[in-house]
């Protein structure tokens, strides 16, 4: 976990820019990335509430859908109030490390109250108590968590390098979290015994956990608390007009709202691939094993990738990779070798985006300090936050609409030629396209090269 620059002249992004004295131990990186742990397991119990309401509670799954749904909007709206609160927020602990101590109890509470929906009641009792608990859940204190962890990366560091590695080791500690949600959850709560009493046993367990997670986060965090008090305050509406005259967070917002998109077809078509295209829906058990080896390889190379190319050059590299991977499947759709290889590669190509978009957005603070002479923290990532949200919630809606473009039918054992087509849209044709689009407008991305020079200005102001 040493730092990534190790001589006095530092090749980033093909130009030769001083070294910077590391500020971060390799515990300072771990205790950061715990709290992704904690985010993401919320995120993926979350993911399993279908399963959970309909087969444990007996909520329909259309009522189960608009819970989910009316969730997910509050949620994204709430994003934007607590950037504001954030920018707003003064304590002895700075406006962002805070709120990990903060919601360290409310984490508990909140992830128990989801699982301990009263199983005899009404269904309108159920279904109000339902909604409920996932909005105080997840538009409340998951957000009062997200927002000031987004933007703990601009609080902490204005090294590339560190910021770069924050990135990495979030990423790793959100997928291996994921990890052992999707595998393990099922399996563990039935040797419980498979009832209500067994999820609410592992929501503890789990709520414990994200609340020690972002106890390490607060305790290895750090702000320069009298440089926030001096900063000027500055309006919501002002921090909006001057995010969409900042042209470099203009293009991480663009790019984060297509790849959230992506990352929901991604995550909910592979069964139907399997299923209706390759003629096997155990392959995608298949499919995800063998996907943890390109997700392995790109964790272990992006760190020396952005130390060689930059930020955003290497982004703009695995996502043509992604594009040349994308076309060849597209030849070949109904190959499992085919699909084994170039969805392996595509998942690698993700890595970057998954791990470092924070750090490209959280340097745009910078350059809008530069450009504007006032810091925006709080609303640059949580209008940010607001358009992925928004990026997910239509790529998940755009798995339905377009399944029934193509008259899906479910109850179905084969499906329609129209059918499988569209499964091929949501599963190649449509990410490559999204693809194209991340690496069009990421080709303006040039901060990297003027953003070290952009620090020592600053950092002259500062000192004038």
């Amino acid at each position: 976990m040493e730092g990534i620059i190790d001589m006095d002249i530092n090749l980033i992004g093909n130009k030769l820019v001083p070294k910077q004295e590391n500020s971060m131990k390799w515990y300072h990186f771990i205790g950061d990335g715990s709290t992704q742990f904690g985010l993401n397991a919320i995120t993926g119990l979350i993911g399993m509430l279908t399963y959970f309401y309909t087969d444990k509670i007996g909520l329909s799954a259309g009522v189960v859908g608009t819970i989910l749904l009316i969730t997910k909007i509050i949620d994204a709206f709430t994003d934007l109030a607590m950037g504001s609160i954030v920018d707003k927020t003064k304590s002895k602990f700075g406006k962002v490390r805070p709120w990990f101590l903060w919601m360290s109890i409310p984490v508990i509470v909140s992830i128990i109250a989801i699982f301990y929906i009263p199983a005899n009641a009404t269904p309108l009792f159920k279904g109000s108590y339902a909604l409920i608990t996932n909005i105080i859940a997840t538009a409340i204190v998951y957000t009062a968590v997200a927002i000031p962890y987004g933007c703990l990366v601009a609080v902490r560091t204005n090294k590339v390098e560190e910021r770069s590695k924050m990135g990495i080791i979030r990423s790793i500690f959100g997928y291996i979290s994921g990890m052992i949600i999707s595998v393990g959850l099922i399996p563990i709560t039935n040797m419980l015994g498979g009832n209500q009493k067994a999820w609410i046993i592992i929501s503890v367990i789990f709520g414990v956990i994200c609340s020690l997670s972002f106890l390490a986060t607060f305790a290895v965090s750090k702000e320069d608390v009298e440089k926030e008090e001096k900063e000027e305050k500055i309006s919501f509406k002002e921090s909006l007009s001057l995010l969409f005259k900042n042209k470099y967070w203009v293009i991480m917002f663009v790019v984060m709202f297509v790849s959230n998109i992506g990352y929901s077809l991604s995550a909910s078509t592979g069964i139907y691939y399997a299923k209706y295209v390759l003629g096997n829906e155990n392959l995608v058990g298949i499919m995800g094993a063998i996907g943890l080896i390109p997700v392995i390889i790109g964790f272990a190379i992006i760190g020396p990738m952005v130390k060689r190319f930059g930020l955003a050059s290497t982004t703009r590299i695995t996502l043509l990779i992604g594009i040349i991977a994308n076309i060849i499947r597209a030849f070949i759709p109904y190959s499992f070798i085919a699909t084994l290889i170039c969805g392996g590669i595509t998942t690698f190509a993700t890595i970057p985006m998954m791990s470092i978009g924070g750090v490209l957005i959280n340097n745009t603070i910078e350059y809008g300090e530069w450009i504007h002479g006032k810091r925006i923290i709080g609303m640059t990532n949580s209008v940010s936050s607001f358009g992925a949200k928004i990026g997910a919630g239509i790529g998940t809606a755009m798995i339905g609409w377009i399944l029934a473009i193509g008259n899906y039918d479910g109850r179905l054992i084969a499906q329609p030629h129209s059918a499988i087509q569209m499964i091929l849209i949501l599963c190649i044709y449509l990410p490559l396209v999204l693809f194209i689009i991340m690496y069009l407008i990421l080709r303006k991305y040039d901060l990297d090269n003027k953003y070290q020079q952009i620090i020592m200005d600053l950092d002259k102001r500062k000192n004038e």
